[in-house]
């Protein structure tokens, strides 16, 4: 995939003000207007241009996109981090399925992203004489063992907003919030009021966290249930062993049957996240050999190569 430099297509830089962006679109805009322009390419140009303006004229998208920064330039391949919209607080006006947009866009602002949502249903909302303020939407990163343990937590979010010189800011704000107990990836916390002030005395709108997991040294999750490796020594392999192991719960014994091979997992019932059910933690054995780096160690490896010569060669098959 691409990157797109919407700055670039517009031909404002990125210090450009929202009326700056607005004008540079309307000029553009007439330029390749499929019923005026005679350019070959204008129909392409002209979706182009739709594109970076639906992205330059939101505050919101502006600023999410703006964290690339300098580091991408137009054509380059680009793949966006898992986290790249963490922290940011949203309206949730969304971008409706199928808008035609390039992939880079719908990567970025289109499918289950912090920007789909129910526009229409805010818009109508608001031209009541009384409604309740918009619902506001963020993703947090929480550790895996917030997410097993349970408990608060600091979270800090960012809402983008237009300054008196028509310049995207961000403002900030701190929150205390409630981890449910078990809470597992994609799964929304609902901060009550937390939202949109209310329209003409209504209540204010809600905020909902979506949850994801910062990446973890030892664990992979799915679900509920947790994923982690145990490497073992070859005698332990071939002999069985009981051993200790990590989960998010802390350490337990595992039992490790004789023969065990490389690649085989083992499952700890009820060791994943808690729920009604919990889930389960799956070991992969990981079977590493101790370096031959004396003689002693080669001349050991050497008998043991005499002695199972035979079974070796016949696990080969």
């Amino acid at each position: 995939m691409q990157f797109k430099d919407y700055y670039q297509i517009l031909g404002v830089t990125r210090e450009a003000s929202q009326d700056d962006i607005k004008r540079a679109y309307r000029k553009l805009a007439r330029k390749y207007h499929p019923d005026v322009s005679k350019e070959s390419d204008a129909e392409a140009r002209f979706k182009e241009v739709g594109e970076a303006y639906e992205v330059l004229k939101d505050p919101e998208k502006r600023a999410a996109y703006d964290q690339f920064g300098q580091n991408w330039k137009a054509g380059q391949d680009f793949q966006p981090p898992p986290d790249w919209a963490t922290g940011f607080e949203f309206h949730g006006a969304g971008v409706e399925p199928g808008s035609g947009f390039s992939d880079f866009f719908e990567t970025l602002f289109g499918g289950r992203g912090p920007f789909a949502g129910t526009g229409a249903a805010q818009a109508s909302a608001r031209q009541a004489f009384r409604s309740k303020g918009e619902d506001h939407h963020a993703r947090i990163m929480i550790s895996v063992e917030d997410a097993y343990r349970g408990g608060r937590r600091a979270v800090q979010l960012q809402m983008p907003e237009v300054d008196a010189d028509g310049h995207v800011a961000l403002k900030r704000r701190r929150l205390n919030v409630s981890i449910p107990r078990g809470i597992v990836a994609g799964q929304q916390i609902r901060l009550a009021g937390q939202g949109g002030r209310g329209i003409g005395g209504g209540a204010n709108g809600d905020l909902y966290l979506e949850v994801e997991f910062e990446p973890h040294t030892q664990y992979r999750i799915e679900g509920r249930d947790i994923y982690s490796r145990m490497k073992l020594a070859p005698w332990e392999a071939a002999l069985g062993a009981r051993l200790p192991v990590d989960t998010a719960g802390g350490k337990v014994e595992l039992a490790i049957p004789a023969g065990a091979q490389s690649g085989q997992k083992l499952r700890l019932r009820g060791r994943g996240m808690p729920g009604s059910p919990a889930g389960d933690q799956y070991v992969e054995l990981l079977i590493v050999t101790p370096p031959a780096d004396d003689e002693d160690s080669r001349e050991f490896y050497r008998r043991m190569a005499e002695q199972f010569k035979e079974k070796a060669v016949g696990h080969r098959h």
